[in-house]
């Protein structure tokens, strides 16, 4: 029996999108096609049945190396389809049984996707993430107390607590400063939870976990405001990342 395929999608770009697409590897080394519709045009490769059906996707999805791979496949397409006009990515695993199924959803969704390829033309996303830095060695009280080891050792655990607590809410005010002033720069922001250490891979706590839309014109520019914000707030250790392709900005979730 031939194995059941699916159909992977990548993006979504205007009927003007060039043959860089085609023939390009993509997730599980398929070759990338187009399929188009309503004037719109969709990237997608064809996956099998073993690896990227219900159940093996949902299985893989539990696999940090796999998805760690398929992820980089995915952007890698995303980026080289991007490099020549606006192109609004699709989530990871967005899978269909056919080509006729992709058609279908470009025709229902035209008007949505039109919107926000004019949005996302010649502007990519930025990440900016912010961690507490370490707090200053804590000041003990130098006035008479009690005396012993046991009374000390609790002198310096409290001082540490308190160093720690306003490091943080120093910290915490930084953040929402930097925030406002890159939206400034930006055309859109977005404002997400702060990661747990161990996704975020830095032991420090997050106090900041932003993206923006920002015009390629001004991307110098956030920068430059980036690295100037991070002279200027020193309690803050600021990260910034991409550009990438405009996932923040393109959702059914997604702000404006």
């Amino acid at each position: 029996m031939t194995e059941r395929r699916w159909v992977w999608m990548y993006g979504v770009a205007g009927d003007d999108l060039d043959a860089r697409a085609s023939g390009a590897a993509g997730v599980g080394g398929a070759s990338l096609r187009t399929i188009t519709a309503a004037g719109l045009t969709g990237i997608v490769g064809d996956v099998t049945d073993r690896e990227y059906g219900e159940a093996a996707l949902r299985r893989n999805l539990e696999d940090l190396d796999w998805l760690a791979r398929t992820a980089r496949a995915h952007h890698a397409v995303l980026e080289t389809v991007a490099g020549g006009g606006p192109v609004v990515p699709m989530r990871l695993a967005t899978l269909f049984a056919d080509d006729a199924a992709v058609a279908s959803m470009l025709r229902e969704r035209a008007d949505d996707f039109r919107r926000a390829l004019s949005l996302i033309e010649a502007r990519s996303e930025w990440g900016v993430k912010a961690y507490v830095t370490k707090p200053a060695d804590p000041v003990v009280d130098s006035e008479p107390q009690a005396t012993g080891p046991g009374a000390a050792y609790l002198r310096r655990r409290r001082a540490a607590l308190n160093a720690s607590k306003d490091a943080r809410s120093q910290a915490l005010a930084s953040a929402q400063a930097v925030y406002a002033e890159l939206g400034r720069v930006a055309e859109l922001s977005r404002l997400y939870p702060p990661q747990a250490p161990d996704l975020a891979g830095q032991p420090a706590p997050m106090v900041l976990n932003a993206a923006y839309l920002v015009s390629d014109e001004r991307a110098r520019e956030f920068s430059a405001a980036v690295a100037r914000l991070a002279k200027s707030h020193r309690v803050v250790e600021l990260a910034l990342t991409g550009p990438w392709p405009p996932y923040s900005f393109v959702g059914e979730d997604s702000p404006g």
